[in-house]
């Protein structure tokens, strides 16, 4: 059983948190915690329940060594906020929408992806869904920068 639990979210899980899942995924098994750390993601309303990650999102993380294809869409459930350590919101509206739903007593699992990058000089993962493809690389070069910050971050609390 996993010792740490991270769920990353977007709004409809198709874009930017299954992208933060597979690449969060990927170097947590690179760092040789699989065992030690479970990763999902979901969305905070249900558009795509059972869709695949957005094939423009797959594409771009391919091209980096990253696969999506396993993971299909869901949206966030009660349970979720007990049962993960970490829920990471890619965006303000998704942190806003989850304290909607989230008991009290679990708002200090949320945070916004972005802020465990000490040097970051933005705050959101942009949403990339209406855009080009450049939108979804910008994502990844987000994501990628995030998720080194954050797989120290749960190092340590391991």
């Amino acid at each position: 059983m996993a010792e740490i639990s991270v769920l990353f979210i977007c709004s409809g899980n198709i874009c930017r948190s299954p992208t933060a899942q597979g690449v969060f995924e990927h170097k947590v098994v690179q760092a040789g915690l699989g065992e030690r750390i479970f990763v999902d993601s979901a969305g905070t309303h249900g558009f795509h329940i059972g869709s695949r990650p957005d094939s423009r999102a797959q594409r771009a993380a391919e091209r980096r060594g990253f696969d999506l294809s396993r993971q299909r869409s869901r949206r966030v459930e009660v349970d979720d906020f007990a049962n993960f350590d970490y829920l990471i919101g890619m965006d303000r509206d998704n942190i806003q929408a989850l304290r909607e739903v989230c008991p009290p007593a679990n708002y200090d699992k949320l945070s916004l992806f972005m802020q465990f990058v000490a040097t970051a000089d933005v705050d959101e993962v942009p949403d990339p869904y209406y855009g080009g493809t450049h939108g979804f690389e910008r994502v990844l070069d987000l994501v990628e920068q995030a998720s080194d910050a954050l797989l120290e971050h749960v190092r340590d609390r391991l």
